[in-house]
């Protein structure tokens, strides 16, 4: 057997309208002995609010944000953001940025990003020398910042980029902590995106780590994979940008059809679907693939069954993942 893999994280897999909603998927996180609990960018229930409830009713766990949005807040306000959930949770926390679609972007600068990896880069860099300390004057088409925050000892902050492409990857490389990667194959990110991230880190200490988010589910009487892989996954499957690094990944992917690109998630294995043991060997290809931290997405199920189900797969699976080491 391959070397012992730590403990999966877990991702609360939706928007929610209270915070309320994120309570079971906390609770099985520390039951299951999870690496930490994820989410990602809530325009409803806003994420870091939601995490900062959790510490309030008594659930402090490891959180991690994959990701949030760069046009949303200033990159001051993004560190005094990711510190506050460190301070408040007293666990260590991963503050997961990403460029948004040039749409996006547009709608709420005015413009685009010209160049979205390097924005994404002077970004990431200036919430990082603002966690640490440092008397910051930074300018780019993503911000502008001359400022230092107020010093206060916290638990570890993770700076992290969102990654599918190997040119953000390069850019991830040479500033970011962590990165976040989703519905990346195991192959592409051993062959294209962590060779990218080295890349990109010459001259650091080391490169980023590599999070990667997995939609799973076990197989239940009743459950299409296809239809699961569809629900938790249409919104990343009409998109060019995922889609285009599925293609480079050799996973047929057209924004037009993402049934047709469901079905493909499901017949290459990234959506890792079968007993509790089928998907906690798919888990271990993608640490053996080089990625430090396997985030389990129930969106799937929590999408067509709901949060009750999803929690049921997430615990079954925490369990799962534990006997493969044993």
């Amino acid at each position: 057997m391959a070397g012992k893999q730590r403990p999966a994280a877990v991702l609360f897999p939706r928007q929610a309208e209270h915070a309320e909603f994120l309570v079971p998927f906390a609770r099985a996180a520390v039951a299951g002995g999870a690496r930490r609990l994820w989410t990602g960018q809530s325009l409803v229930a806003e994420s870091h609010q939601a995490f900062a409830y959790l510490a309030g009713a008594g659930i402090r766990l490891p959180v991690g944000l994959g990701v949030t949005l760069m046009p949303l807040r200033h990159p001051y306000e993004a560190a005094v953001q990711a510190r506050s959930l460190a301070l408040l949770t007293g666990h260590p926390v991963v503050a997961g940025f990403g460029a948004a679609t040039p749409g996006l972007v547009a709608g709420l600068r005015g413009s685009p990003y010209r160049r979205p990896a390097a924005a994404a880069a002077g970004y990431a860099s200036t919430v990082r020398r603002l966690l640490d300390g440092a008397a910051v004057a930074h300018e780019c088409e993503a911000c502008a910042c001359a400022a230092t925050l107020p010093s206060v000892a916290h638990p570890l902050v993770e700076v992290g980029l969102g990654v599918l492409r190997p040119a953000m990857a390069r850019a991830a490389g040479a500033v970011a902590d962590v990165a976040v990667t989703w519905m990346t194959p195991p192959e592409y990110v051993r062959d294209v995106l962590n060779p990218a991230l080295a890349a990109g880190a010459v001259g650091r200490r080391r490169p980023p780590r590599t999070a990667t988010v997995v939609h799973a589910a076990i197989a239940r009487p009743g459950r299409d994979p296809r239809r699961l892989a569809l629900a938790g996954a249409r919104r990343h499957l009409g998109a060019p940008h995922y889609t285009d690094m599925l293609r480079r990944a050799g996973i047929p992917a057209d924004p037009a059809d993402p049934e047709a690109g469901a079905a493909a998630l499901v017949d290459a294995g990234v959506y890792a679907y079968g007993t509790a043991t089928d998907v906690a060997k798919q888990v271990r290809a993608y640490r053996d693939a080089g990625v430090d931290e396997v985030v389990l997405n129930p969106a799937g199920v929590a999408l067509t069954e709901g949060g009750d189900a999803a929690v049921a797969d997430l615990s079954e699976l925490l369990a799962a993942i534990g006997d493969d080491d044993a």
